[in-house]
């Protein structure tokens, strides 16, 4: 693992990020520090009940400048955007059949590399569904080295073989610092199986992600 820096995230088409117990309060601390410029697509799936509707996207829009909403089948990926999981569906990126559309040039309206979100019923993976696994390798295999993966606060072992296939296609990878969160299970599993670029305090995630602006 390489030690902090502060160095810029060149050619970050987006950064994908997982949690479960305490992800909520690690992200009500990481999104008020993304500035509104912050350019690449940002997609969050948490572990949430599925039988509740969540109330996240009206949560985290209050603290958080970038346009927020619960993801939806087929949506485009947009810089400048944040999406989050549904409860009880798998959330996944996918390429669309044709390449490089992007509709309006401007920051927060740029397509980002024809890329769509899907929503899938299929089994839960690791007993959860949203999965962070599946998120990380569909977005790993879409975006390969211009991926950063993200994993938060969480109580098993959900997104560390995730980690493991981002860093297989050439992204990057953090966790939370484990004695920094509530829960330190996902983050430690995680660098134990030797899938984790950085450990970053909360601070220093949200310090490095306000370089990745447009």
């Amino acid at each position: 693992m390489n030690a902090p820096n502060a160095h810029p995230l060149p050619s970050l088409e987006a950064v994908v990020i997982g949690g479960s117990a305490g992800g909520i309060e690690a992200l009500n601390v990481l999104l008020p520090m993304l500035p509104a410029a912050f350019r690449p697509a940002l997609i969050v799936v948490l572990h949430l009940r599925p039988d509740t509707p969540s109330l996240l996207p009206q949560l985290f829009s209050l603290r958080c400048a970038l346009p927020v909403c619960e993801a939806e089948d087929k949506m485009p990926v947009r810089h400048g955007h944040l999406y989050l999981a549904p409860p009880d569906y798998h959330l996944l990126v996918e390429r669309d059949s044709f390449h490089g559309e992007n509709h309006g040039g401007n920051h927060g309206t740029e397509r980002a590399e024809g890329v769509h979100l899907a929503l899938s019923v299929d089994p839960p993976e690791r007993f959860s569904r949203p999965s962070i696994d599946v998120l990380f390798e569909s977005a790993a295999h879409a975006w390969r080295e211009a991926l950063l993966g993200i994993l938060l606060s969480g109580a098993n072992d959900d997104g560390a073989r995730g980690l493991e296939t981002i860093r297989h296609c050439g992204g990057r990878t953090w966790v939370q610092a484990p004695d920094t969160a509530s829960a330190e299970t996902m983050p430690a599993e995680a660098i134990a199986r030797g899938a984790v670029d950085e450990v970053l305090t909360l601070e220093e995630i949200g310090s490095r992600l306000r370089l990745a602006v447009h």
